[in-house]
């Protein structure tokens, strides 16, 4: 259990379901469920745009990623989170990926990996990326996220890289 008290009354949450903490005062069940998170792949004469974080796993690459807002479509996520990232405008085309996150132990997460194609815009590091660059598969940097190595890898048995 990660919470002591329930967000809705102040009550003491007890473990009486695994992984799902009831409020001892006013029975509200806590679900501790994932957040989802969304990336988009895109890529350039076999080569996939990674970005260099400069928050969290300072200095490693990711695929352009963040969350999907309370409010908001999953695919509009992806358009946002890659424009506020790199600069550039995309289309969202099929989903190419899903993959359960464990990486950080304090927050489960869900990511969907889309197909992007650019529409426009400038390339530049903006958000928490420091810096933006096509690499080819053989060339890959160290990676950030291990879910973003399992994709890479289906993008090379698949002939994309």
């Amino acid at each position: 259990m990660r919470y002591s008290f329930c967000p809705k009354c102040g009550g003491k949450l007890e473990e009486k379901i695994v992984n799902h903490p009831v409020c001892s005062n006013c029975s509200f069940i806590f679900h501790q469920n994932p957040i989802v998170g969304v990336a988009a792949i895109v890529l350039k004469n076999k080569q996939v745009l990674l970005g260099m974080r400069n928050i969290s796993y300072r200095d490693k690459w990711c695929i352009p990623c963040g969350y999907v807002e309370y409010d908001e479509d999953i695919r509009t996520a992806a358009r946002r989170e890659f424009l506020e990232e790199t600069g550039l405008h995309i289309q969202v085309k099929k989903i190419y990926d899903v993959h359960s996150n464990f990486h950080n132990p304090a927050q489960h997460t869900v990511g969907t990996w889309f197909l992007g194609e650019i529409e426009g815009g400038e390339l530049s590091a903006n958000d928490d990326l420091s810096e933006v660059n096509y690499f080819t598969y053989d060339n890959l940097p160290k990676l950030a996220f291990e879910t973003d190595q399992f994709v890479l890898d289906r993008l090379r048995r698949e002939g994309f890289l």
